[in-house]
């Protein structure tokens, strides 16, 4: 097997393995909540920590990987992911599990940092859209994906499984990277970044302390409320800091690449309004008014992982004969469309009436991930890919977070708390519930809808740019 190929397989798969767990605890939170008898911030940590730890360490992991190989890099990811799985299906209480998760965590973020870099490195300009887009949908269709299998060996085998399936894949991967992946990446000098660091987990931590033990009453509206804005304080003073560090983690002289600039804005702004789709799908799923069971509400949302996956790998393709501008945008706006189309969805919805709304969904994000994805990397210097990768997957893990952390918030104002337990870990409900319940789905939708809407402006903004300056350049 060619060369190319073999570092696309072997990312693919590893991608697709780290991106199954991003979600399929999700879809197993009830049983697991019941077994561990966690509280509501115990399950909702159990999901966030995943996101939380690889935000806050993907791009010291992108310049480590540029200083001391990208391959070595990812192969010491795969070992940490597959052990952290395996400590995972060995919890005995929610701690545990939000303890041995953030193991698991540290292993993806090696793995989403180098996996792009990797691939940019073994395929030339033209194909790199093609090659990145198969990669890049592996995140969302196993993200998706995930809620299917977990479902399936939630129902079948118990939540466990969804930990243990990981170990055979990772030790396979393992080997596998080893023995046939190899450095073709440019190293480069250059030190950890600790203030930096430093600064972005504390803003994090801060921002989701605030968003999560505040609606729940854990702490006063006051202190809540200084906790998120002391953490966008310290994240604001994070791009502070990294302008002025020598040799920055977060490169924020990248910015000034324009292509670069509008394409991390884009994405960034993408994950913001998507990035709790399937947490607030599988609450309406299997919440108070659905009633569906794991597997059934995975087999719901089939529809977006298969269209992302059709999607996908064809606009890639496209964007590599014909640019990458028209699909970018028409992916947001189809993306859009959908959202506005899940605003009205009832108490009660059967399969038929969710397919048009998910299926543009993701036919959405299959259209705008490759493209916008192959334009930021093309962007950058071959010796800043490994920096340029962290810094773009850790805008979209951050976006997925304040998502999540923006919907539990909504829904948490719009249920009462003794009902709580009974919406995020399954129970039965009073009536009086339903509605409200349903409509802070609706407003999580209509918000996701109009940031699509905002975020069409930098993409729309630079191909108009573009074609004003070729038109200069004509005449």
């Amino acid at each position: 097997m060619e060369y190319k190929w073999i570092a696309l397989t072997n990312t693919t798969i590893a991608i697709l393995m780290a991106s199954l767990d991003t979600n399929i605890v999700i879809i197993a939170l009830p049983k697991i909540s019941s077994d561990l008898h966690t509280s509501v911030l115990e399950t909702m940590w159990i999901v966030l920590c995943f996101g939380l730890v690889t935000t806050i360490v993907l791009l010291s992991f992108g310049r480590l990987a540029d200083m001391f190989g990208r391959v070595r890099l990812y192969n010491i990811g795969l070992i940490v992911f597959t052990a952290g799985s395996a400590l995972c299906g060995l919890s005995r209480s929610g701690q545990e599990l939000i303890l041995f998760r953030s193991i698991q965590a540290l292993g993806a973020a090696f793995l989403f940092s180098n996996s792009a870099a990797i691939l940019t490195d073994a395929f030339g300009a033209n194909e790199r859209g093609k090659a990145l887009g198969l990669n890049q949908i592996s995140i969302v269709v196993g993200s998706v994906g995930g809620l299917v299998l977990g479902g399936l060996l939630t129902d079948t085998l118990g939540w466990r499984s969804i930990f243990w399936v990981n170990v055979p894949i990772g030790i396979f991967g393992s080997v596998w990277s080893f023995t046939r992946l190899r450095e073709l990446g440019t190293r480069t000098g250059g030190r950890i970044d600790w203030l930096g660091n430093c600064v972005l987990a504390s803003g994090l931590l801060f921002l989701f302390f605030g968003l999560t033990f505040g609606p729940l009453g854990l702490l006063s509206a006051v202190d809540g409320i200084l906790l998120v804005a002391s953490g966008l304080g310290m994240l604001v003073l994070f791009v502070y800091v990294e302008s002025k560090m020598e040799d920055p983690m977060f490169d924020v002289k990248l910015f000034r690449i324009r292509i670069f600039n509008t394409g991390n804005i884009s994405v960034f702004l993408n994950a913001v309004a998507r990035g709790a789709l399937i947490l607030v799908m599988s609450f309406y799923l299997q919440g108070p008014t659905m009633k569906l069971s794991a597997l059934e509400a995975g087999i719901y949302l089939i529809p977006i992982s298969f269209t992302m996956a059709t999607f996908g790998p064809i606009s890639g393709w496209l964007s590599d004969k014909y640019g990458a501008r028209q699909f970018i945008v028409g992916g947001l706006m189809t993306s859009a469309v959908g959202f506005l189309l899940l605003t009205t969805i009832h108490p009660r919805e059967s399969f038929a009436g969710l397919l048009v709304p998910l299926v543009l969904v993701g036919a959405g994000m299959g259209m705008f991930a490759a493209p916008n994805r192959t334009t930021v990397m093309n962007s950058v210097p071959a010796k800043r890919r490994g920096v340029a990768s962290g810094m773009s997957t850790t805008l979209v893990t951050l976006g997925n977070l304040i998502s999540m952390g923006i919907s539990f918030l909504i829904i948490t104002r719009s249920v009462p708390p003794s009902e709580l337990e009974a919406v995020f870990v399954g129970g039965t409900v009073g009536a009086s519930i339903g509605p409200g319940f349903v409509n802070s789905i609706h407003l999580v939708f209509y918000i996701s809808a109009a940031i699509l809407f905002a975020s069409l402006l930098p993409s729309i903004l630079e191909y108009s740019s573009k074609s004003s300056e070729e038109s200069a350049q004509r005449h």
